[in-house]
C-alpha cells in the first residue's frame, strides 16, 4: 500500500530523525425600501439544488461607513527629504476574512556601503481556502525576505571563518526576494511531511502503516497552512538605490501612477502596471505551465482558465493538493486530518506530475526618485495637487481589480490627492484628472461578468468623501457615489456575500518631496538604531531588524 509514498517519508526519516464566485447583476432587483433581496441556491426536497430568495435587512449608511473604515489606517512617516503616506484598508466579504497584509520600514545599516538609505516593505495576501496561509504568511514573509536580503548586504558564511558582503546589484536584490518567497513556501509545504516523518519507527515503515498523529500538537498548524493557500504581492523600495521592486504570486495587482507635466503647464497621470494577473487565462503563464509538464498534459494543465480544472492562480503558497504527489496527499490525510473530521478534498483527477503550483514570484523593477527631482523631469509635482505628490503605489488584493481597472484606480488616487470631494459624474473623471497609457499594461487573468446593457462603465458617479485613500478606492469598487448601491453590496451576509464581492485589501503610499521635518511617526513599535534613524516594524511580524 502507498508503496510510491514511502520511498521519501523513509527517506526523509533517515535524515529528520477557492473556488471561483459568480456575479449576479442584483442592483436592478433590489427594491429601494429597507430590505435586500439575495438569490441563493439550496437543496430542494429531491435533492437537488433549486434557487430561491432571501430577504436580509438594508444596513443603515452609517453602519457600511463605519465597516469600510473599521480596519483602516494611516501612517504619515519623514524619512530624509520624503514624506511617506501610507493608508491601508480592508474589508470582509468571507467570516473570518482571508485577506491580510503587512508593512515595515528597515534604515541601512550605517556600516552598509551603501548608506544612508532605508528599505520599506509592503505586502498584500489574499487567502483561498481558508485563512491560514494568509495569517502566516502575515507574520513570516517580510521577515523572510528582510533575512534573504540581509545574507546579500553583509555576506553569507563560507566553509571557513571568511564572510564578505556580496555586490548588491538590482539583479541581485530581485533575485534575493524570489529565493525568500520560494524558500519560504518550500518549508510551508515540507513541514508537515517532517513531522510525519519524525514520528515514524522502523516497524511502521517495514508494515507501510500510517500512524494517527492527529493529536500531535502540530497536526493542524502544519497542514492547515499547507492546504490552504494565499496570493502574495510585495513591494520593496530601497531608497538608497532608487529601486522599487514589485514581487507577485497571484493574481493580486501593483499599479503606480506618476505625475507628468505637459509642455501647456497642466499634466496627466501615467498609469505603469507593474504585475501581471498570474492565472491561466495569462498567456504567459499558460506558455510556462505547459512546458514545465510533459505533452500529454498539455491540454489538461490548465482548463477553463483554471489549473487542473480548479485553482485559478497559477503562482501561489500553500495549495498543497497542487504540489505534493497523490500517495503522499492520501497518507498525510490519513496521519494529520482523518482523526479531526477534517479530510483532505480528493486530489485533482488530473494531477499526475506536480508541482503544478509556484511560490515562486515575477519580480519587476523601475526606477523612481526619492527626495530628489533634479535627475528626473517627469517628477515635478504638479502645483495644483495638495501636497505636491509626484509618485503613488497601490497594492491591493483582486478583490479591487474584480470591480475596478488600473485605469480607474489610479484617476481615483489622483482625483483625491487634487483635492476633489463630493461626488463626479463617471464620465467627467477622465477630463478633471487625465490619466495616460504606461509602457506596460494589464494582463486581466480574471473571468469577467458581463455587465447588462443598461449597466455602463459611464453610468453612475465616483465618490471623494474618504480620507482614507484605501477606504476610498474600496468605496468606489462598490459603488461609489450610489449610496444605496454600497449600501446594498455591505448588506450581504457571509456566506452569500463571497458571490457578489470578494474579501478586499487595499494599501496606497504616496510620496512626495519636502523641506519641512515633521516629527517622524512608527508604523507600529518602532525601536531607536544607532545612527539615530527609526528602523519602523511591522503590524504584523514585529520586524525590528537593520539592513
Amino acid at each position: 500500500m502507498l508503496r510510491r509514498f514511502w520511498k521519501p517519508v523513509a527517506a526523509t526519516t533517515l535524515f529528520v530523525g477557492g473556488p471561483g464566485y459568480l456575479y449576479y447583476h442584483y442592483y436592478s432587483t433590489q427594491r429601494r425600501d429597507n430590505t435586500v433581496r439575495v438569490p441563493v441556491r439550496i437543496r430542494g426536497e429531491d435533492g437537488q439544488p433549486v434557487m430561491t430568495t432571501r430577504m436580509f435587512p438594508l444596513l443603515s449608511q452609517s453602519t457600511v461607513d463605519e465597516r469600510l473604515r473599521e480596519h483602516a489606517k494611516e501612517d504619515i512617516v519623514h524619512r530624509g527629504r520624503t514624506n511617506w503616506r501610507i493608508n491601508t484598508a480592508s474589508v470582509a466579504a468571507n467570516d473570518p476574512i482571508e485577506d491580510a497584509h503587512g508593512q515595515a520600514i528597515v534604515a541601512r545599516d550605517a556600516n552598509d556601503p551603501l548608506a544612508p538609505g532605508d528599505w520599506l516593505f509592503f505586502a498584500v495576501m489574499d487567502g483561498h481556502a481558508g485563512p491560514h496561509t494568509s495569517r502566516l504568511l502575515s507574520k513570516t514573509l517580510i521577515n523572510a525576505v528582510m533575512l534573504e536580503l540581509s545574507s546579500l548586504i553583509n555576506g553569507t558564511k563560507s566553509s571557513s571563518w571568511f564572510s564578505a558582503p556580496k555586490v548588491q546589484t538590482s539583479d541581485a536584490v530581485s533575485l534575493a526576494i524570489q529565493k525568500a518567497f520560494t524558500k519560504l513556501d518550500d518549508e510551508l509545504i515540507n513541514a508537515p511531511l517532517k513531522v510525519l516523518a519524525g514520528n515514524v519507527d522502523k516497524e511502521a515503515v517495514a508494515s507501510q502503516s500510517i500512524p494517527d498523529l492527529s493529536k500531535h500538537p502540530l497536526a493542524l498548524p502544519m497542514m492547515l497552512p499547507a492546504i490552504s493557500g494565499v496570493c502574495a504581492l510585495m513591494a520593496v523600495i530601497d531608497t538608497a538605490q532608487r529601486d522599487i521592486h514589485i514581487a507577485c504570486s497571484g493574481d493580486s495587482r501593483a499599479v503606480v501612477g506618476v505625475w507628468e507635466v505637459d509642455e501647456n503647464g497642466g499634466g496627466s497621470w501615467r498609469v505603469e502596471v507593474l504585475s501581471e494577473d498570474q492565472t491561466g487565462r495569462n498567456p504567459n503563464e499558460l506558455k510556462r505551465m505547459q512546458s514545465e509538464h510533459p505533452p500529454d498534459e498539455a491540454e489538461n494543465v490548465i482548463v477553463r482558465g483554471r489549473v487542473l480544472g480548479g485553482l485559478e492562480p497559477t503562482r501561489a503558497f500553500g495549495d498543497a493538493r497542487y504540489k505534493w504527489p497523490r500517495e503522499l496527499q492520501e497518507a498525510l490525510n490519513t496521519a494529520f486530518l482523518v482523526g479531526n473530521d477534517l479530510p483532505l478534498r480528493p486530489a485533482p483527477a488530473f494531477l499526475k506530475t506536480p508541482p503544478y503550483v509556484t511560490a515562486t514570484p515575477v519580480v519587476t523593477r523601475r526606477k523612481l526618485t526619492f527626495g530628489d527631482f533634479s535627475n528626473d523631469t517627469s517628477a515635478a509635482p504638479p502645483t495644483q495637487l495638495k501636497s505636491s505628490p509626484s509618485r503613488f503605489l497601490v497594492l491591493a488584493t483582486d478583490g479591487l481589480w474584480d470591480k475596478l481597472t488600473s485605469e480607474e484606480v489610479v484617476a481615483l488616487v489622483g482625483g483625491a490627492l487634487q483635492g476633489l470631494s463630493g461626488t463626479v459624474p463617471k464620465n467627467e473623471l477622465s477630463v478633471l484628472v487625465p490619466t495616460t497609457a504606461g509602457t506596460t499594461s494589464t494582463v486581466e487573468g480574471k473571468e469577467r461578468n458581463t455587465l447588462s446593457d443598461t449597466d455602463t462603465k459611464e453610468d453612475g458617479s465616483w465618490s471623494f468623501d474618504d480620507a482614507n485613500l484605501g477606504v476610498h478606492l474600496i468605496r468606489n469598487a462598490f459603488g461609489g457615489g450610489d449610496r444605496h448601491a454600497v449600501r446594498t453590496l455591505m448588506s450581504i451576509p457571509y456566506p452569500h456575500a463571497r458571490r457578489y464581492r470578494d474579501d478586499t485589501t487595499v494599501t496606497v503610499v504616496v510620496w512626495d518631496d519636502s523641506s519641512e521635518s515633521p516629527e517622524e511617526n512608527a508604523m507600529d513599535n518602532g525601536t531607536p538604531g544607532d545612527n539615530g534613524r527609526t528602523n519602523y516594524g511591522t503590524n504584523n511580524s514585529g520586524v525590528k531588524a537593520k539592513l
